[in-house]
């Protein structure tokens, strides 16, 4: 078993999750109204459709130069800090996808995806200065990270694949119990205890679709 992820399988599958997280929408939106300002879908869309625009020429590019054009556009186009942190993801997915090209592969492959979120979750927490615990996107990514790095030790990539989807939707009901320690929640008198952060709501929701999508598409 196996898969090959290429700069076209990718736009493909963030076409997928665009239309999932548009179809929580509101339900994402309600979630952010309660601990912050209500607009991380909002803003959130903004980037998705501009790179759904963009989508053709970004799967006629090589990997890195279609992460580090994803990221580009993720940075100008999402208002708020997830800009940022998104693009910084991308970015970091870059320089991995140029030591994949540096060997002659031009897609992602079990181990090298795995090398790629790890690299956008330590972009994320640089740049946000943010660490497992404290309630945002990172806390999703991470217990997705660590599920589908075990389950490939088992090497049935299909499980690996269902964990990362399982791990980073655990990771993100996860946040329903920790106090914010940064964004809108952390100024609120609770902190948001008790209230799903969306940030790790929408990367549990493209974790989920990534996975669904290769399981669907490229897996061997």
């Amino acid at each position: 078993m196996g898969f090959s992820m290429t700069a076209r399988d990718f736009m493909d599958y963030l076409a997928a999750a665009y239309r999932e997280l548009a179809a929580n929408g509101d339900y994402i939106t309600a979630l952010d109204a309660k601990t912050g300002d209500g607009d991380h879908w909002a803003n959130l869309s903004l980037g998705f459709g501009k790179i759904m625009a963009a989508s053709e020429e970004l799967a006629k590019l090589s990997l890195p130069a279609m992460f580090r054009k994803t990221g580009s556009i993720m940075m100008s186009a999402v208002g708020g800090s997830s800009g940022i942190l998104y693009g910084s993801a991308y970015l970091a997915a870059a320089k991995v996808a140029e030591e994949i090209l540096a060997q002659g592969k031009d897609s992602l492959d079990v181990e090298t995806l795995l090398a790629t979120l790890e690299a956008q979750a330590k972009a994320i927490g640089d740049r946000g200065q943010a660490k497992p615990g404290f309630k945002t996107m990172l806390d999703s990514l991470l217990a997705g990270i660590v599920a589908y790095r075990e389950a490939l030790v088992e090497g049935d990539d299909r499980a690996a694949l269902l964990a990362l989807k399982a791990g980073a939707a655990s990771g993100a009901e996860a946040t329903r119990g920790m106090e914010a320690v940064k964004g809108r929640a952390s100024y609120r008198p609770n902190k948001g205890l008790g209230e799903l952060d969306p940030g790790a709501v929408t990367m549990a929701i493209q974790l989920g679709c990534l996975a669904d999508y290769l399981i669907d598409n490229c897996l061997k």
